[in-house]
């Protein structure tokens, strides 16, 4: 039997305000796979918009398993949470402990998302995997929770109704369990992508039969086409996803919260250092970056004895052997994991901020969060990725850096020159403005006009 955890606190003082005829909060349900104490990127976005969603007058009740594989822990999100918030539990299967044991992994490994992968690897038992990964589980490994949710939601909104429901996805289950509250009750639904489905960077690596792929595109237009506000983090995934479902998709980018932004004395790194924070995959390995900044040590003794490479986040084996092919390893820190409370000081304490895009046929409309906190920082951007595609253009906008092609060495080179001259000078390199309009507030308020417009059924 399933087992519901709730979570409430009457003297909550927003909540005794909400009571009041005066003002008629709305409910919404939430569900999510990523929910604190566990970390990482998927957390960030539901969460800050659980943080501001009273504010604007709604309140949110949290669907999550009980027992996620989430890839890292972070308890210092957890004050993120508003009080009195309703979180509802329930224990979810999946099949990571067969496949850990399918390719040679310990019991207490984390399984790491994308295809990330921090050392060697049985060639033949990890195409085995994937290759089952892809074609089985389909949409994703959580899909043992659809019916099961489904069933446990249904009969929970009938004795607990809700205004609306949201789903966010990755992983794409969760809004397999939206679909089908959506068939049995008809309430209105907002399916958030905060990553494409079919179009995602290793979707061409899962192998997928053509039956497989043809369900995948089938659940994805289903979903897209049903829900009743499709939401998106971006221009790019927005007009791929319209030209999916023939309707108009939102866009809501992810953004930063003003009140994670270290606001006492921050003293520069004495190095010249450049950080990336977060996973470094095999297709964000910037290898032409280690080729410039080996040349230039070498050319160069002042920058040799000034560099750091501060590398905070998993990071695959094959970055780590691009690092050292280039006799860069000397100068690198690194991190596997900080909490997010830590994180954003070492991004503001740090002389260049390394936005590193996957080198993959999407590129253009990847927006990690972590680029939204990186403006917040007001430290210089550098970022590697197509100067056409959706983080280019909000780089021009805000002042923030800038962006060099995949291919274009001399101008990386250049630019990384510039940055280190700048450096050098003791000049303070900042984002210059346009960048408000990204803080977690202000997105939490778009997102709840998306609401009030789909609850009142106005045109969305």
């Amino acid at each position: 039997m399933q087992k519901q955890e709730r979570k409430n606190n009457d003297k909550d003082p927003f909540l005794q305000f909400s009571n009041a005829a005066a003002f008629k909060v709305k409910k919404v349900l939430i569900i999510t796979y990523y929910w604190p104490p566990g970390g990482g990127a998927g957390v960030q976005r539901w969460l800050k918009f659980v943080k501001y969603l009273r504010g604007e007058g709604f309140e949110p009740v949290i669907y999550t398993p009980s027992n996620p594989e989430n890839p890292v822990d972070d308890e210092s999100l957890l004050k993120d949470i508003p009080t009195g918030l309703e979180v509802i539990k329930t224990p979810i299967w999946e099949p990571y402990d067969l496949y850990k044991s399918f390719i040679g992994r310990k019991k207490n490994e984390k399984i790491n998302t994308g295809f990330l992968s921090e050392k060697k690897k049985n060639p033949v038992m990890e195409k085995i995997a994937v290759w089952l990964r892809g074609n089985l589980f389909i949409p994703d490994a959580r899909k043992f929770w659809i019916a099961p949710s489904v069933k446990f939601l249904t009969s929970y909104l009938s004795r607990h109704p809700v205004d609306a429901i949201i789903s966010t996805g990755p992983p794409h289950s969760m809004h397999l369990i939206a679909l089908g509250i959506k068939k049995n009750m008809h309430i209105p639904w907002l399916a958030d992508f905060r990553d494409p489905w079919t179009n995602i960077d290793y979707y061409k690596d899962l192998m997928l039969t053509p039956s497989a792929d043809r369900k995948h595109h089938r659940l994805e237009k289903e979903v897209l086409t049903t829900a009743d506000v499709v939401v998106t983090i971006g221009e790019t995934m927005r007009q791929e996803f319209e030209k999916i479902c023939n309707r108009k998709v939102e866009v809501i980018t992810n953004g930063f919260d003003e009140d994670d932004v270290y606001t006492g004395p921050v003293a520069p790194d004495k190095k010249f250092s450049l950080a990336h924070i977060g996973t470094l995959v095999k297709s964000r390995n910037p290898k032409m970056l280690w080729q410039v900044l080996g040349e230039i040590a070498g050319e160069d003794r002042s920058f040799a004895s000034d560099l750091e490479i501060k590398l905070v986040g998993k990071v695959d084996v094959s970055v780590t052997e691009s690092i050292y092919e280039e006799g860069l390893e000397k100068y690198v820190s690194k991190t596997d994991y900080l909490d997010h409370s830590r994180v954003m000081r070492v991004q503001q304490e740090s002389a260049v901020l390394l936005l590193l895009l996957n080198d993959t046929p999407n590129s253009k409309g990847i927006l990690t969060g972590k680029f939204f906190e990186y403006l917040a920082a007001r430290r210089p951007v550098l970022c590697i990725g197509p100067v056409d595609g959706d983080a280019a253009r909000i780089i021009s906008e805000t002042g923030c850096g800038v962006t060099v092609d995949f291919n274009d060495k001399v101008r990386l080179k250049e630019a990384v020159a510039e940055y280190y001259q700048t450096f050098k000078n003791g000049l303070p390199v900042t984002g210059e403005n346009n960048f408000d309009r990204y803080s977690r507030k202000r997105l939490t308020n778009v997102l709840a006009g998306l609401l009030n417009r789909m609850i009142n059924k106005k045109d969305v």
